[in-house]
């Protein structure tokens, strides 16, 4: 795309107003291409620079952007709207320390739904992975339970645990039924080590876990069964953080170590139209990784 432009709101209040402005301007979810707050509690989001790519620009897409900012951000992956008044988010683990951010993630998706979406994901950037639930002033800190990188579909929530090589599910009638966020069980059992990431959201049933060995799909239809569709070897360097739908996979780097992928950089666009893992795996295999 052409170009990334920064918005800077001083907190929420001031966010609000923001991002009624960026409705004006015709700024959807879509274009929303980083959330990030810096530790003075400031909060920045980057949108193009050109308002007509906004109904262009495909998810696979945002995940290769680069944030164009120099200093220190501590930045979302997503935002998701959830059954009654939950939201959820994923992002790094300091977000809690400017203090504003469920209150973020809460106008955020309030800004979704104005848009009749259900969430928006942003850029792909470096950090250790933290996971909260949000409903009304009640937070919940997931990745306190032992889970993180939690992907939502309709009949619940699916998550890793760090140092674990299973798929873990948390269905919504039991967490609507008893408040507690404690019930998850493991649902896929990894064929290629540790699960180091989880595919940031679920596209037509699939969903890829990244692990120490190789790149595992899932089909996830029939909750909680969950069956594998296919696999690829690689050296656990390479992650599959998203694709466009029929067509390619947004695929980080990094370095592996068993707690999940460090140093992880933006993404590159691998494959072309009806790509499938398989190809993905091929394409990985000539590269250097």
């Amino acid at each position: 795309m052409s170009g990334v432009t920064v918005e800077k709101f001083t907190g929420p209040a001031s966010l609000l107003q923001g991002l009624k402005r960026l409705r004006e301007r015709g700024i959807t979810p879509r274009g929303l291409l980083f959330l990030a707050l810096s530790p003075d509690g400031a909060i920045h989001i980057a949108v193009p620079e050109d308002p007509e790519q906004v109904t262009s620009i495909k998810i696979g897409e945002k995940l290769a952007l680069v944030w164009p900012l120099e200093g220190r951000y501590f930045h979302f992956d997503n935002i998701h709207r959830l059954p009654g008044d939950f939201v959820l988010y994923n992002g790094d683990r300091r977000l809690k320390d400017p203090g504003d951010a469920p209150e973020v993630a809460q106008l955020v998706a309030s800004f979704v739904k104005g848009s009749s979406a259900k969430n928006v994901l942003f850029g792909c950037t470096a950090h250790q992975p933290g996971s909260w639930l949000v409903e009304n002033k009640t937070v919940v800190a997931l990745h306190e339970h032992g889970v993180c990188e939690v992907v939502p579909v309709a009949q619940g929530l699916f998550a890793r645990r760090v140092m674990d090589h299973r798929l873990f599910f948390l269905p919504f009638a039991r967490l609507a039924s008893t408040g507690r966020v404690d019930g998850w069980g493991p649902v896929f059992d990894s064929p290629l080590g540790n699960v180091l990431l989880l595919e940031r959201r679920v596209l037509a049933d699939r969903l890829v876990l990244s692990c120490e060995h190789g790149l595992v799909e899932v089909d996830v239809s029939q909750v909680p069964r969950v069956v594998e569709t296919a696999r690829a070897t690689t050296n656990g360097s390479m992650a599959v953080v998203g694709r466009i739908d029929g067509g390619s996979f947004a695929v980080t780097s990094g370095t592996p170590q068993p707690w999940g992928l460090d140093e992880m950089r933006p993404a590159l666009l691998v494959g072309g139209a009806g790509a499938q893992l398989a190809d993905l795996g091929r394409a990985l295999a000539t590269r250097k990784e």
